[in-house]
């Protein structure tokens, strides 16, 4: 989903990074891509609005449940439009960016733009870190055995079998991000659009319960949207766990420079154009986290200069399968759970 323009940070003359960042800027690849990202706008919410379109004619039927895998697609590909607007991928004004996060995000999907861009730009500062990155906080899955040890409970069942729960619990992911967008609304979360983004999600709350209802019965609506939500859900998941999931986690003790935080902590899922297209690109994870602002349709291109120099760097560049990527998420999973199953 949509984040704020997260954007290179500023190089000392001479580090590590400068070197590489020279080498990528060279090679144009900062540049932006803009008749690249209007096609592709314009094929995303063609697709999204047919999926729509199809769900109107179809009508009352079983039939639906087809088109709510669609939809499920088709959502979860508008969400990586918002990624890239929110990193300025397609423009360098703040304010269409804004523009298009808030229209793909709120409106589109009924997800907080403003909550998103918080929660992701102290990701993208402190990947994988176990204070200072929200993506392996403790919540329904503990991501350290400290994480682990502390958890009580209900929760202290799940620890022990999370790496079973895993794909399970994808499949509330949307439920979660919906609820979370609501709750970011009044508890203080920063967000330059409140008022705008409260109303859009009630827009999209009102349109998408009111379209879904009228179509169809109670029932169908009610599997409809569980098929729909939790599967855009699964899909987004799938799409964000390969990238750092198993990957080294830094305490406050350790100090790494950009370069190597960035390049250590992430994956890369090799693949041709239709993992690039499945992934949204972030398949290149490695490539994304050193140039965020990077058009996604260059992050290709970029992968064997940062690869190269990485090598002459002596850093590790980790590069696997994507179903090896969930093995070794699984694994991290299983391994944070071991000392509670031990102590059974």
């Amino acid at each position: 989903m949509a984040v704020t323009a997260t954007a290179e940070p500023a190089v000392r003359r001479g580090s590590d990074y400068s070197q590489l960042s020279r080498r990528i800027s060279q090679a144009g690849l900062l540049e932006r891509r803009t008749g690249w990202y209007v096609a592709r706008i314009a094929l995303t919410f063609g697709l999204f609005v047919a999926g729509w379109v199809a769900f109107a004619l179809v009508g009352d039927s079983w039939w639906q449940t087809l088109v709510a895998v669609f939809l499920a697609v088709g959502t979860t590909q508008v969400s990586f439009l918002g990624h890239d607007a929110g990193h300025r991928q397609m423009f360098r004004n703040r304010r269409a960016s804004d523009v298009a996060g808030l229209v793909a995000g709120n409106l589109a999907i009924g997800l907080s733009n403003g909550w998103w861009i918080d929660k992701h730009n102290r990701h993208h500062a402190n990947p994988n870190h176990e204070d200072d990155d929200p993506d392996v906080g403790a919540g329904a899955l503990v991501w350290t055995h400290e994480q682990a040890l502390e958890t009580r409970g209900f929760g202290r069942w799940m620890a022990q079998r999370q790496a079973y729960l895993f794909f399970p619990l994808l499949l509330l992911e949307g439920l979660n991000l919906h609820v979370s967008s609501i709750r970011a609304i009044f508890d203080g979360t920063p967000m330059r659009h409140r008022r705008v983004e409260a109303l859009l999600l009630v827009v999209h709350t009102i349109a998408y319960l009111g379209v879904v209802f009228t179509v169809l019965s109670p029932v169908r609506a009610l599997v409809f949207m569980a098929i729909h939500q939790g599967l855009w859900g699964l899909y987004l998941g799938c799409s964000f766990a390969p990238n750092h999931k198993g990957m080294p986690m830094p305490t406050a003790g350790e100090e790494l420079d950009f370069l190597r935080k960035q390049v250590l902590t992430s994956r890369n899922v090799r693949g041709g154009v239709m993992v690039d297209f499945a992934l949204g690109a972030l398949n290149y994870q490695i490539e994304h986290h050193l140039f965020p602002s990077m058009p996604r349709i260059n992050l290709r291109k970029a992968q064997p200069i940062v690869r190269e120099y990485c090598a002459e760097q002596g850093i590790p560049y980790e590069e696997t399968g994507l179903f090896d990527s969930y093995r070794q998420a699984l694994q991290h999973l299983h391994y944070v759970g071991e000392p509670l199953r031990a102590a059974r």
